[in-house]
């Protein structure tokens, strides 16, 4: 090889600045988390009417058959939930809840009681009849008899026979006691029918799980303008709305951001806007559910007002932070810069100042992955395998930060193994294809795969002469952006998560590509 096809270093800088926006830019990701923001204030503490399940402790589900919630706990919550809530919606009869309304008398609210039903007519049975016993013996504190919630969205019975479960109660609870079914407001004007067996009709808005996504800014408009058209549409009838509410945490939906600041807004909002129109309403929900992660993801645990704890998530009034604990990004900052650092402080300053720029952006990213985990992981095999997982990026990013700064001096290092390269492009196509195919409920582990794709792209900047990739590190490289640019186009770009995720699997396979061609250009010269 000539003098002229030599490879010529690169300059240093462009690294450099890297790092330090890696580093800046995981400081004040977490600043901005910890942010107060200010919102608009309810016009009262006090809400109309809260879903209310009590399964909130580990393992708890109402699909245990075996599942009981005792009246002394039920007590508990009822007596919690009257300072803010002046009725409860329930959703079911079995597992203790029947004893919701007698309760509830105790302590001044009243109930809108739901009726469960499913595809097993035996088990329809067993709660409509349970559900007459509990209304006729408590007329007086319910303001409406459910009979049955989201049935036809389900597809789990016809409109005829759920119809005629809506008679029978009708025709055997006080007259007093109006009956209604509860869906998507959609279902409502699929099947018009439902209006002539229900005394009013209970409409469910959720604008985070559109079909097409609503963000937090336009999202009490979006609630208004549906309101006035299933007016429109049942002309005589009083609609209710039976569920409305924001998550606090889980998976983006296109500009529909599932956050705490977000939750507060939109409810904040939603009051003052019934309370202007005075509608009647009911939101969803009073505490977090965690058994709902297992079918909705993340976000499906986080519709609550307050936590498991039974603690408020947000304060009615005022501003809203986000994370209470954003100094804790912070501090795993200061120890991934100090633990980087210190391994490499024989070298040089130069070696030492890139690694603790590289650790402080390392923990940055560790923490917020760490933040999504608390979250999302369900059980302990999630947590093992993302405990692993977040152990095998932090190795992989001390190696090559290592190999970087060694670069930064004009030392060879020795090079990465292949193969932990081919991990990573494999885990992120792994991932890639989950969100391509199902990934309606998938969270996006930004924090996680930052590491590794961040650190390779800054490697391959400093690497004049890289090896040939071997054929599946190159086939991977390829298929990395074309999956994520889809991830991209199912958001409609509007999630900047998305984004961000197709940087990162630039960042990992534009690398593997541009040291191919430069292999070859080279082989041929």
């Amino acid at each position: 090889m000539s003098d002229a096809a030599a490879p010529r270093s690169r300059s240093h800088w462009p690294v450099w600045l890297a790092l330090v926006l890696a580093a800046v830019a995981g400081i004040a990701g977490w600043w901005w988390l910890g942010r107060p923001v200010a919102l608009p204030d309810a016009p009262s503490s006090r809400i109309a009417c809260v879903s209310y399940a009590p399964y909130r402790r580990a393992g708890e589900t109402p699909f245990d058959p075996n599942a009981f919630i005792s009246p002394e706990r039920i007590d508990a919550d009822l007596r919690a939930l009257s300072q803010r809530f002046d009725c409860v919606r329930t959703y079911a009869q079995g597992q203790g809840l029947a004893a919701v309304p007698t309760i509830a008398r105790r302590h001044g609210m009243q109930v809108l009681m739901g009726i469960w039903l499913a595809r097993d007519p035996v088990a329809n049975a067993r709660e409509v009849a349970m559900g007459i016993a509990t209304a006729n013996a408590n007329p007086d504190v319910l303001r409406g008899v459910i009979v049955g919630n989201e049935v036809l969205l389900r597809g789990e019975l016809s409109p005829q026979v759920l119809a005629g479960y809506a008679r029978q109660v009708r025709a055997a609870i006080p007259a007093s006691v109006p009956v209604t079914y509860a869906d998507v407001w959609e279902f409502w004007l699929r099947f018009p029918q439902m209006a002539r067996v229900v005394d009013y009709l209970t409409i469910h808005i959720l604008p985070y799980w559109e079909d097409d996504p609503v963000p937090p800014e336009h999202a009490v408009r979006h609630v208004a303008a549906v309101y006035a058209r299933m007016q429109h549409a049942f002309p005589g009838q009083r609609v209710m709305i039976g569920e409305t509410g924001w998550p606090s945490a889980g998976r983006p939906r296109r500009a529909a951001r599932a956050t705490r600041v977000n939750e507060a807004r939109y409810l904040r909002e939603f009051l003052a806007y019934a309370a202007r129109v005075q509608m009647p309403y009911n939101v969803i929900e009073a505490f977090d559910q965690p058994w709902k992660r297992v079918q909705e993801g993340t976000v499906g645990g986080y519709w609550g007002i307050f936590d498991v704890d039974a603690k408020p998530k947000f304060p009615m009034t005022g501003p809203v932070v986000e994370e209470a604990h954003w100094w804790w990004g912070w501090i795993a900052a200061a120890i991934g810069a100090v633990a980087f650092a210190l391994a490499g402080w024989r070298r040089a300053w130069r070696a030492g100042a890139a690694l603790a720029l590289a650790g402080a952006a390392s923990g940055a990213a560790l923490a917020w992955q760490a933040r999504q985990m608390i979250y999302a992981c369900r059980d302990l095999l999630e947590w093992g395998a993302s405990i692993a997982a977040c152990v095998a990026a932090l190795a992989t990013a001390w190696w090559l930060a290592r190999g970087l700064a060694w670069r930064l001096l004009g030392v060879e290092p020795r090079p990465a193994p292949a193969w932990l390269c081919l991990g990573w492009l494999f885990g992120l196509t792994w991932y890639d294809l989950l969100l391509v195919f199902d990934g309606r409920y998938r969270d996006f582990p930004l924090g996680l795969f930052a590491l590794p794709c961040v650190a390779y792209a800054l490697g391959a900047w400093l690497d004049p002469a890289p090896d040939r990739p071997p054929l599946e590190h190159r086939l991977l490289a390829v298929v990395l952006p074309l999956l994520a640019i889809l991830v991209v186009v199912q958001e409609v770009g509007l999630n900047l998560s998305a984004w961000l995720w197709l940087g990162l699997n630039l960042a990992l396979g534009l690398p593997v590509l541009v040291a191919w061609r430069q292999a070859v250009r080279l082989r041929a010269q």
